[in-house]
């Protein structure tokens, strides 16, 4: 279906008729080349100007290719003014059509590490709404200047190679497949779409708090911006990286499937010796990967604690460790991971 055939009686014409805008028409099809699916997808809202414009895009495409899509919008009641803000995200994409859904994080709040906690929170809540909807294909905003940051985040965090290349299109925690077609987008695109389609977005008060890590990065890269950073300069570090991560995946994957045994009926899952002796980057992935099958969260435990575990095991002092929802044992030779209930 071409572009001039959306217009039908069955589109709503507000939206499609922000096509005609050549800007706009040109960004869509940019997203319709990213966003290889042809199953019902939900999108995840915040309200920012990123995120609205993936509603928008990601509304088009599904009137386009005639896929059923549900749009989510979390409300973390970690500011006073979050559910009126939600709310009003909502009546907007409305009044375009486009039908939300408000998931809303009940109970104490966090006083530490907000930022990190409410994004655990959040896709918590969205794997589980996505789950009730029998839908397993989840849409971010994540757009290029997050890819930049977050680079930035885990290069000062310590992280390895996994979590330098840690933002991806495509990736599948817990049985549901994330995408990020924005990732080709620079934010002040983004921001056009969502002033020129909705006249509106929410600027979020926490990206002015200096506080936060991530706004203390992105004064980083401006810095460095001004100091002659070329954007495709990094992009190249960032795809060669990339390209030796998948050389190790590709190794953690055979690693798994040579040397542990999944038993289904006693749900638990046997790591054979020759499981550890692979180079430790293998083996921590494995682990990690194993942990995450057994205890079903959607992120693996921290680093050091893996580290630690894995000390044990190959120093031979482990009895028995709970770690990530999983409880580890060591039995001769062969280790043992069943789920903590």
């Amino acid at each position: 279906m071409s572009l001039k055939n959306l217009n039908v009686t069955k589109t709503p014409k507000n939206l499609i008729s922000k096509l005609s805008n050549k800007r706009i028409k040109d960004l869509f099809k940019k997203f319709e080349k990213n966003f290889e699916i042809n199953k019902s997808f939900a999108v995840a809202v915040s309200g920012g100007s990123d995120s609205l414009a993936l509603a928008f895009l990601a509304k088009v495409f599904s009137i386009k290719y005639n896929l059923r899509c549900t749009f989510l919008i979390v409300d973390h009641k970690l500011r006073k003014s979050s559910t009126s803000e939600a709310k009003k995200v909502k009546k907007v994409l409305n009044d375009f059509g486009i039908e939300v859904k408000i998931l809303t994080w009940n109970g104490k709040k966090p006083l530490r590490n907000i930022q990190s906690l409410a994004r655990k929170k959040r896709y918590e809540l969205l794997f589980s709404k996505c789950k009730s909807l029998k839908c397993t294909n989840l849409v971010v905003g994540h757009h290029l200047d997050d890819l930049f940051e977050n680079f930035f985040i885990r290069m000062i965090r310590g992280s390895g190679l996994k979590g330098l290349t840690s933002l991806e299109k495509k990736t599948s925690i817990d049985r549901i497949n994330l995408y990020r077609p924005l990732l080709d987008f620079e934010k002040k695109d983004l921001e056009y779409v969502s002033k020129i389609v909705f006249k509106f977005f929410v600027k979020d008060p926490s990206n002015e708090n200096v506080y936060f890590k991530r706004i203390q990065i992105r004064k980083i890269i401006n810095d460095f911006k001004k100091s002659g950073l070329e954007k495709e300069k990094l992009l190249l570090t960032l795809k060669n990286l990339k390209s030796s991560n998948n050389a190790i995946q590709f190794y953690t994957e055979q690693n798994r499937k040579l040397n542990s045994f999944l038993d289904k009926d006693n749900k638990k899952l046997l790591l054979n010796k020759n499981f550890f002796k692979q180079p430790y980057e293998i083996t921590f992935r494995s682990f990690s990967i194993s942990l995450k099958t057994i205890g079903g969260n959607y992120f693996a435990p921290r680093g050091k604690k893996i580290d630690s575990v894995l000390e044990k095991i190959n120093n031979d002092t482990l009895k028995k460790e709970t770690l990530s929802g999983c409880i580890i044992k060591k039995v001769n030779q062969t280790v043992i991971i069943t789920k903590e209930y």
